[in-house]
């Protein structure tokens, strides 16, 4: 396969070269042979891209409603028209294969602009309160530092609602997976983007996240990533006192109630995990069941483990299958992670360490299930982000919330029960930013984000929206 290259960034509405040459390779994550090669970053390219975005915001910002409206519609055509293009590159980059990438991967940024052109229709930018107005105005210059595992969903659920705010930007998606990126700045410069609005600089946390977090011109953080390293962009942001909004790490719990449909709960619950190869921050993947139940629920799990990994095969292959998983770090990890609950003491149901039987190369993982899982083990309380589903068994209902509460993290949660009524009473003692009820999908109108260690701040929908906002009152704007 010819190597892509790619060595400039999109800064000022132009593709521009780097200051410093630096050159990364991007690997596809199902040969494990580089794909591509782009330029990396470094602190003077962040400081043009801001600059411009700077120059910029003073008459973005005073666009009209109308404006951003016409402008969106377009980048939404845009981008439906380049679908094809970016459904490639998602699954050659990091891993999702085509029928994923199709039906979700790439379909998440459809969903994100239309949404957000919905919530641009009619949000109420200014509401009197008494002779007080209540304005809300763009928050400025925001800085975006993005993942690599739903890598189109986390851009333009930041991009859109920043563009319909009236804010202008600097994103540095995720060095693996930077495709795909570059495909979104095609798009928007197409789509008549003014000049400076939207600009792209690629490389590494160290050099151009951190440079984003600590600049005194960017008004706005906002980053989707580990919570890890969260923690290190808060820090380096917490000097210039900048908005920080954050969409971190979870270990979320999927608590099936002694009411509920046990096959139906662990087959959705096992499919849910191995989806994306398990590289997702919602992922439901501690299940928990009765303990006189966790036999049987052992033996589903393994039946649909086995059924999933069948098809284990390259991305760009058609037909369902389960991808790699995206990197040789991600794969090393998985593999210390896996061997860790066996050393443990876990009972492993199904998978273990090595690739799926018939493959010697990419980052292929077996689905991999456990059972008798205590929540102090390893393996139950460390983000694995790999196709890894842990089953621990509860004694009592009080129990299973509890031990789905005992986690430094708080982004999703699960609950199946016979009765919504009895579902929604468990959702509401679960600290989470989201809870599914019986299998229910995701709402790209509603707010996502997690409590506790799992970020601050909301995406998606009005919420997210929102976050790109700032607020002013103006009194005395009525006369009495």
């Amino acid at each position: 396969m010819t190597v892509q290259k790619h060595l400039q960034f999109y800064i000022d509405g132009q593709w521009v070269d780097p200051a410093v040459p630096a050159i990364h390779e991007v690997v596809n994550p199902s040969n494990e042979e580089v794909c591509a090669q782009i330029s990396m970053g470094s602190a003077a390219d962040v400081n043009q891209a801001v600059a411009a975005a700077r120059r910029a915001f003073a008459s973005y910002s005073q666009t009209t409603r109308e404006e951003r409206l016409t402008l969106l519609g377009r980048v939404l055509e845009v981008y439906q028209k380049r679908y094809g293009d970016i459904v490639a590159a998602i699954s050659l980059e990091m891993g999702a294969p085509l029928w994923l990438s199709k039906a979700a991967q790439a379909a998440m940024g459809v969903a994100h602009l239309a949404t957000t052109l919905e919530v641009l229709k009619n949000f109420p930018f200014e509401q009197l309160q008494g002779s007080t107005a209540i304005v809300h105005e763009p928050v400025g210059v925001v800085g975006m530092i993005t993942p690599w595992n739903w890598p189109i969903n986390q851009i333009l659920c930041k991009v859109a609602p920043a563009l319909a705010a009236g804010c202008t930007m600097v994103l540095k998606p995720s060095e693996v997976a930077p495709l795909n990126a570059l495909l979104i700045a095609e798009v928007l410069h197409e789509a008549g983007v003014p000049p400076g609005v939207f600009n792209l600089v690629n490389g590494d946390g160290p050099s151009v996240g951190e440079a984003l977090s600590v600049h005194p011109d960017i008004d706005m953080v906002t980053f989707t990533g580990s919570t890890r390293a969260g923690i290190a962009v808060a820090k380096a942001a917490a000097d210039t006192v900048k908005r920080v909004a954050q969409e971190l790490g979870g270990k979320s719990a999927n608590i099936v109630l002694e009411d509920a449909d046990l096959e139906r709960a662990v087959t959705q619950g096992v499919q849910a995990v191995l989806m994306n190869s398990g590289q997702s921050c919602n992922a439901p993947t501690r299940l928990f069941v009765p303990r006189a139940r966790q036999a049987q629920a052992m033996a589903l799990a393994k039946a649909v483990a086995v059924a999933e990994a069948t098809p284990v095969a390259d991305a760009l292959t058609e037909g369902m299958h389960m991808g790699p998983v995206a990197s040789q770090a991600q794969f090393s990890k998985i593999q210390g992670l896996i061997q860790k609950g066996i050393d443990e003491g876990a009972t492993l149901v199904a998978g273990g360490t090595g690739r799926p039987q018939g493959l010697n190369k990419g980052f292929f993982v077996k689905p991999t299930v456990f059972a008798d899982v205590r929540n102090d083990m390893t393996i139950a309380r460390e983000e694995i982000f790999g196709p890894v589903l842990v089953i621990i068994p509860y004694d009592s209902e009080d129990d299973a919330i509890r031990m789905a509460n005992d986690t430094p993290y708080g982004l999703s949660g699960y609950v199946q029960s016979g009765s919504l009524d009895h579902a929604r009473r468990v959702a509401q003692r679960l600290r989470t930013g989201m809870v599914h009820l019986n299998g229910a999908g995701p709402d790209p109108a509603a707010p996502f984000g997690g409590y506790k260690q799992s970020g601050n701040g909301r995406e998606w929908g009005e919420h997210g929206f929102r976050d790109f906002l700032e607020v002013k009152a103006i009194m005395g704007a009525v006369a009495r």
